[in-house]
């Protein structure tokens, strides 16, 4: 059987007899992390590479060419939110069409198509002499670092891992963590050196070079978990059945607060510093707090996850963010910028291990790919309208302040309405996750494709898989 199984590309899962033996011993402890590491590290490496090389997509580091594009290309704040929105839109409804890709091609064909169109995005922005090009490059960017990139990363786990998946998420999206540490100042430096345009040029570069063959080589052998390997092939439900169930829509509300909130504050950080009347340093003083919370709550929330599962945990790491917003829009003093990035990182570190556990716990593996470009599409069309509605009420001359009446009811990114809101939201939205938490239901799927994880929430897992005969507990992860 292994022979194979290497010959068609694919490795039974190292820890195969390991959930073999707990699926009759319940109570049989996880894999210790050293072995894990060394057992899994390939499949681990890839899901960092795939996540980190997706942060050159990201707002944070799109952002700081901002300015740098406005200047040379004559754009206001308004007008940039604008273009920036549109592509990024036009991007998540592009990542809908194509999401699917990664439950049909290879893993090695998908990441090739991604870290392709990352370079030339980073190229085109580099050099980009019109705004035509600038808007192709930015769509690339988008397209491919938010969404092929990690996209591509979070299914590939989702599939590759079934026992331990909380703890392989939460290793691997450090790659996440290590993206937003380190690229903002390593772009900094680079464009000091080089001016932004020559940083986007050299980002292209290393992309093709070193990142894609390396990812490459990381994704060509598959990994089985025992779970699939006994069934023969992985159990899930189609998109359109889980774009029918109501319980989804409560479970992507749940994932929404966060990115929405934080993408406003980030892409107009400088004006809020200013508006403030903080150093511009404030906010940048406060990331490296943020990165050690995130690191820490990434490790915590991949054990959280296979202890209790993605479902138990939801509807309560959104408190930290909750508590984070009241303090930035009520506390003007520079130590809120510090507060809300601390606890900001609390619920960021946990929503990365959610977004890479949740889903496939509850939909199954066998059409991932369709469900998170779905998923994916949704969350982005509702993060995207805040920087242009923002932008086009800074352009209008309206208050940076919570006093103005005209930033409260887009929850704006205000200092106080945009985090009064924020807090209001994410009280709401965890509500919305406990209740559909706590609907018990099945999906209307045939005997092969049925989902037995979707019955008792807030129990440990025992998703994919039925009771020992004879015995009053689930059978251990497989």
């Amino acid at each position: 059987m292994l022979i194979l199984q290497r010959r068609q590309g694919r490795t039974m899962s190292p820890d195969h007899e390991r959930s073999s033996l707990r699926s009759v011993h319940p109570t049989a402890t996880p894999t210790p992390m050293p072995p894990f590491l060394a057992t899994n590290l390939r499949w681990l490496a890839a899901g960092f590479l795939l996540l980190f090389c997706g942060c050159f997509g990201q707002t944070f580091v799109v952002a700081l060419s901002g300015g740098a594009i406005r200047r040379e290309f004559g754009l206001s704040d308004g007008a940039f939110g604008a273009l920036y929105a549109g592509v990024t839109l036009a991007s998540a409804l592009a990542l809908a069409g194509i999401g699917g890709l990664i439950d049909r091609w290879p893993a090695q064909r998908v990441v090739s198509l991604a870290g392709i169109l990352l370079a030339a995005g980073a190229a085109g922005l580099g050099l980009s002499p019109n705004l035509p090009v600038l808007a192709s490059s930015l769509f690339l960017l988008r397209l491919a670092g938010q969404g092929l990139m990690l996209q591509t990363a979070y299914t590939l786990l989702g599939r590759w891992f079934s026992a331990e998946r909380g703890r392989a998420v939460s290793l691997a999206a450090l790659g996440l963590n290590a993206g937003q540490a380190c690229l903002p100042l390593g772009f900094v430096a680079a464009a000091g050196i080089l001016g932004w345009r020559g940083a986007w040029l050299g980002i292209a570069g290393l992309l093709l070079v070193v990142a894609l063959p390396l990812a490459r080589h990381l994704v060509r052998r598959e990994r089985v978990p025992a779970e699939t390997a006994r069934s023969g092939q992985p159990a899930g439900a189609t998109r359109a059945q889980v774009l029918a169930d109501p319980s989804f829509y409560g479970l992507l509300a749940a994932m929404l607060p966060p990115s929405f909130i934080s993408n406003t504050l980030f892409f107009h950080q400088v004006h809020l510093a200013e508006s403030r009347g903080w150093s511009p340093d404030v906010i940048a003083a406060a990331f490296p707090p943020y990165a050690v919370a995130t690191f820490v709550f990434l490790l915590v929330a991949g054990r959280l996850v296979d202890r209790f599962s993605a479902l138990a945990l939801l509807p309560l790491y959104l408190v930290p963010f909750g508590l984070a917003c009241l303090i930035l829009g009520g506390v003007s003093a520079p130590w809120a910028a510090f507060a809300f990035m601390l606890l900001y990182g609390v619920t960021d570190g946990i929503s990365l291990t959610l977004f890479g556990a949740l889903w496939p716990e509850v939909y199954g593996t066998r059409h991932l790919g369709a469900i998170r470009g779905a998923i994916v599409a949704i969350m982005v069309l509702g993060t995207a309208l805040g920087p242009v509605l923002s932008g086009l009420l800074i352009d209008a001359g309206v208050p940076f302040s919570g006093s103005s009446p005209g930033w409260a009811p887009i929850a704006s990114p205000s200092p106080e309405s945009c985090c009064w809101s924020g807090a209001a939201s994410s009280g709401l939205c965890a509500g919305a996750a406990s209740r559909s938490c706590d609907r018990p239901r099945r999906l209307p799927l045939g005997p092969s494709h049925r989902l037995g994880q979707v019955t008792a929430w807030a129990r440990p897992r025992t998703a994919g898989r039925d009771p020992v005969p004879g015995s009053r507990r689930g059978a251990c992860r497989g």
